[in-house]
């Protein structure tokens, strides 16, 4: 599957040995992100079979059409997962799509690694957050959104030093992240409805909202918490190593 993709155009790439007695995992990233963030965390992992790829929409997925529903992200998980049950770890969004394949397709997943769900149809979750969520959907240039989007994350002056070609195709991810938007503003599913084993994830230097989130999920879930000391939500770019324990943690869960 190294470089190759499914019948639906999605980039999807596998490391490590392809063996039965090997732990597979498929990692799934989350909004305006795409696999590449995880080669970091793959490195760590080397006796593990991990496969990662690009959601519909992002990085070298974008020739694929961009996802219509949330329904559509769960079909593409599903046809990337291996035949027997598997686990997978998310992080951000990607765990909204990972709870709503487990929850629909429970037999499918061994266990699950959930990093900083991001739930913002939740009570909990701060109406300003929300508010500005609800303006991205709304938002009719994608194209305008996702340069905002990424300009904020990466930095203006780094964002203006990006090649054109480059600027050009973060842009065009704008249509995915927007869905990915629209389909966290109202409750895609119910929690009580996930029965597949799960281990929440937060950094300790992230949103207290997000810190929140994850404490309360857990207790619903009766699962545990695995926190990394000086990590904020993209723990995977800055503490691969730790995140990579997050990873191994997640495939030992019963």
């Amino acid at each position: 599957m190294n470089g190759g993709a499914t019948a639906t155009v999605l980039a999807v790439t596998a490391h490590g040995p392809r063996d039965p007695n090997v732990t597979e995992v498929v990692l799934v990233h989350g909004a305006m992100d795409r696999a590449k963030s995880f080669r970091p965390v793959v490195e760590h992992l080397p006796d593990l079979r991990v496969i990662e790829y690009d959601r519909r929409g992002y990085g070298e997925s974008t020739p694929a059409v961009p996802p219509a529903s949330l329904a559509q992200h769960v079909d593409d998980l599903l046809d990337v997962m291996g035949d027997g049950p598997t686990t997978v770890v998310a992080h951000s969004f990607g765990c909204v799509v990972v709870v709503s394949a487990a929850i629909s397709h429970p037999e499918r997943f061994r266990g699950l690694g959930l990093w900083e769900p991001q739930v913002p149809w939740m009570e909990f979750w701060p109406g300003s957050v929300r508010r500005g969520l609800e303006a991205m959907a709304a938002e009719v240039d994608t194209d305008a959104l996702a340069e905002r989007v990424y300009a904020s994350m990466v930095g203006e002056g780094a964002w203006q030093r990006l090649p054109e070609d480059l600027k050009a195709r973060r842009r065009a991810e704008g249509a995915a992240f927007q869905s990915d938007v629209v389909s966290g503003l109202t409750e895609p599913f119910r929690w009580e409805d996930l029965k597949v084993p799960s281990l929440f994830g937060v950094g300790l230097q992230t949103w207290p909202f997000a810190q929140e989130a994850a404490a309360r999920l857990a207790d619903s879930q009766g699962a545990d918490v695995f926190t990394i000391a000086g990590a904020a939500h993209s723990a995977h770019v800055s503490h691969p190593e730790q995140f990579a324990q997050f990873v191994r943690r997640s495939t030992s869960i019963r």
